[in-house]
């Protein structure tokens, strides 16, 4: 299987240099799944929108990175389970929570838990979610109109 290169802003293309600034201007650090999407500059760009994205909702750093931790576990994309389990600790995730996602439960803080039983099963699901599932993420306190906004 051909590898993609992890990159430094050295050795990325011209085009991915200022987007890998940006990453390291937001983590501190280039985490190897921004350095190997630096391959592409179009891709490393897309990223940076789409960080700037998730971040313009209404959701929390704790709930955003249980939602992208959650993810990328029910995935199994290595590299993503490292990065959102840094920034979730950073984000004040209880330890116990996120070893609860990385061994694919949901964490036991119970709002958070029925977002991350929510994401898990709605990439499972790919999206059809019955309406037992819904309910739960509504009881659980969240709105219909949370996920949206």
């Amino acid at each position: 299987m051909a590898r993609f290169p992890v990159h430094t802003r050295d050795s990325a293309p011209e085009a991915s240099k200022p987007a890998l600034g940006d990453v390291e201007a937001r983590f501190g650090m280039i985490p190897n799944l921004a350095a190997a999407m630096a391959t592409s500059p179009v891709l490393i760009q897309s990223f940076i929108g789409i960080f700037d994205k998730v971040h313009s909702g209404s959701f929390t750093e704790q709930q955003i990175q249980t939602v992208l931790l959650t993810d990328a576990v029910t995935n199994g994309c290595a590299w993503a389970v490292a990065l959102h389990s840094a920034l979730g600790l950073q984000a004040g995730l209880a330890p116990a929570d996120v070893e609860a996602m990385r061994a694919g439960r949901s964490p036991a803080d119970k709002t958070l838990g029925a977002l991350s039983t929510l994401a898990r099963s709605l990439i499972e699901k790919r999206g059809r979610l019955d309406d037992e599932e819904i309910e739960r993420f509504l009881a659980a306190g969240s709105t219909r109109t949370s996920c949206l906004k």
